[in-house]
């Protein structure tokens, strides 16, 4: 958990691309955001911020 925007954007998009599975980035309670796999997030009670989905994006260059 982070209470940075910037560096939980971070993590998710790496995590994404690591585990080459979509990676949800969310937020609870108490400003904090938190990174899983898509899969595993079983409809917490959490804001969604963003999917990363590593499929989506070309190659690095």
């Amino acid at each position: 958990m982070s209470h940075d925007l910037s560096l939980a954007q971070s993590s998710a998009f790496e995590l994404a691309r690591t585990l080459m599975v979509p990676v949800t980035l969310f937020k609870v309670e108490g400003g904090l955001y938190g990174v899983l796999p898509s899969e595993e997030l079983d409809d917490a009670n959490v804001t969604v911020v963003h999917e990363y989905d590593p499929h989506e994006f070309g190659p690095a260059h």
